[in-house]
């Protein structure tokens, strides 16, 4: 039976009193597609960390493509796109993507990964001239010239716009599709992680607290959210309405938490009165997410 892409049992981390994981575990399987979330200080960089090897872990076992995580990376099969990397000032993004394929024996060509990252046209640009979200592209460029198995990539989209979010999206899904890449991402956009992953990971204080499809997680929050606009809203009387457990007023924007949003609408119009552009939803993954970070999901 083949191994897992990441294997991750029981795994603790503390820096001095600081304990950043707490007996962590999940794994990811081949070919899938895995969000990290958590609220800053929740374990997600330390994770991945431990799956880089550039840490290791206290207690448990991290467990990379089958073998440690310092042997995947050396051997090439691990990609990371981070935050923190750097790119060299008086370099070309075409002699950075150059010097990558060539670390990588060639795995892929110059052209093709310009190509992928969406890189083509500014392959003459010098680093110190590209925007945030182009170095982004770049950091990518430099993440999958080596054809790698397992991807990571940590806030891959922050300083890109709308278009180009899209499009780095589409390219991570093509390596997905076309090569069968494993890819774990953390993310703030919590609306990647909806749409894009396969499964999310919740991280709280070191424990991960949540580990599912992105709906199966929603609807552990349980309830519905009714939101709607009236001119005078009253917190204590809307407070009181059937089914209602929460109520947050924003300039006349309503927004009731709700166990029973039948009875909780009913009311709304027989009691209250004046409502405009009513709207029912399920909870959404960010109210997931801090619900459960927090403990008070069930």
């Amino acid at each position: 039976m083949e191994r897992a892409a990441v294997e991750f049992h029981e795994v603790s981390k503390r820096y001095g009193q600081v304990r950043a994981l707490d007996a962590a575990g999940f794994t990811v399987a081949r070919g899938e597609t895995v969000s990290l979330l958590g609220h800053n200080g929740a374990g997600k960089s330390t994770a991945v960390a431990l799956m880089l090897g550039l840490v290791r872990p206290d207690g448990g076992r991290v467990g990379v493509l089958g073998g440690s995580p310092a042997r995947a990376v050396a051997r090439g099969r691990v990609g990371a796109m981070l935050q923190s990397g750097g790119l060299p000032d008086g370099a070309s993004v075409r002699d950075i993507v150059r010097l990558a394929c060539g670390l990588y024996g060639g795995r892929r060509r110059i052209g093709e990964v310009l190509e992928l990252a969406g890189l083509t046209e500014l392959a003459g640009r010098r680093a110190t001239a590209l925007s945030g979200g182009q170095a982004q592209r770049v950091r990518f460029a430099i993440a999958v010239a080596g054809r790698p198995e397992l991807l990571f990539l940590d806030e891959p989209t922050v300083a890109m716009d709308v278009e180009a979010r899209r499009e780095f999206w589409d390219a991570v899904r093509a390596c997905r599709e076309t090569e069968g890449t494993t890819v774990v991402f953390a993310t703030h956009y919590l609306e990647e992680a909806d749409q894009f992953a396969d499964r999310v990971v919740v991280l709280g204080h070191g424990r991960v607290v949540a580990d599912a499809a992105p709906a199966t997680v929603k609807a552990r929050v349980g309830g519905r959210i009714v939101r709607c606009v009236l001119a005078e809203p009253d917190p204590q009387r809307l407070l009181a309405l059937p089914g209602v457990t929460e109520v947050t007023v924003r300039a006349g924007q309503v927004e009731l938490r709700t166990d029973d949003a039948d009875r909780t609408v009913g009311a709304l119009y027989s009691a209250i009165g004046g409502v405009r552009d009513l709207e029912v939803t399920g909870a959404g993954l960010d109210e997931a997410l801090i619900l459960l970070s927090s403990g008070k999901a069930a």
